[in-house]
């Protein structure tokens, strides 16, 4: 199955795609992932990135795509995989259809992760990551009083992308820029939206319900 996972920053994509691409035993594919690699590799492309990220700003459209590319054209993707932050716009999304119609294939679906962005603005501006460990804490829903890891006692900060203010910006690139995928893919009538608030597993469930009609025995 080829599954596209859309939503604004902050809406699980990451939670969810890691969930959907184990149960149907397809790989997760994430720029997000790859674009952290490289920064904390201290790559060229990981400096150029940063620039972008650190300002809620998308990484350009061609290395971002000549990237995806590649990783599609790889041994483990050639029967399915769940694209999580690619494409992130209608003309990304174009190019995506023609690489695949290259292969001679397509998407089957496309999932919109639904939540309001006042959500978003508190799950993303609560977050805090430990300097040791990188685990992400939560100042409301883990009840954190302090700025210390339970895990390994390392600091936990706040990265500059999950700012109040970066968080907005975010979201106002997401509007311009993200958001007419909802009604490309809904021309395409690939498009069906999941509604990303509540538990993380009743989420889940109405993702994989959705996906049910398109499994393979």
């Amino acid at each position: 199955m080829r599954i596209v996972l859309v939503g604004p920053p902050g809406a699980g994509k990451g939670t969810q795609a890691q969930f959907i691409a184990s149960h149907l035993s397809i790989p997760k594919i994430s720029t997000g992932d790859i674009f952290r690699a490289n920064v904390s590799g201290g790559t060229e492309l990981g400096r150029q990135a940063k620039e972008f990220m650190d300002r809620g700003d998308l990484v350009p459209d061609e290395v971002t795509i000549a990237m995806v590319r590649d990783r599609l054209a790889e041994d483990d993707a050639r029967d399915g995989f769940l694209l999580d932050g690619f494409p992130r716009n209608v003309p990304q999304a174009e190019t995506l259809k023609k690489i695949l119609a290259e292969w001679d294939t397509r998407l089957d679906i496309v999932l919109e992760l639904v939540v309001d962005e006042d959500e978003v603005v508190r799950r993303l501006s609560g977050r805090r990551t430990c300097d040791k460990c990188g685990r992400i804490w939560h100042v409301d829903f883990d009840d954190k009083q302090d700025d210390v890891c339970d895990d390994c006692g390392g600091r936990l900060f706040q990265r500059d992308d999950d700012k109040e203010e970066v968080v907005m910006h975010r979201l106002e690139v997401y509007r311009h820029d993200t958001s007419p995928l909802v009604q490309f893919y809904a021309d395409e009538n690939i498009l069906v939206g999941i509604d990303a608030t509540g538990p993380v597993e009743e989420v889940t469930k109405r993702a994989l319900t959705a996906l049910r009609p398109l499994e393979r025995d």
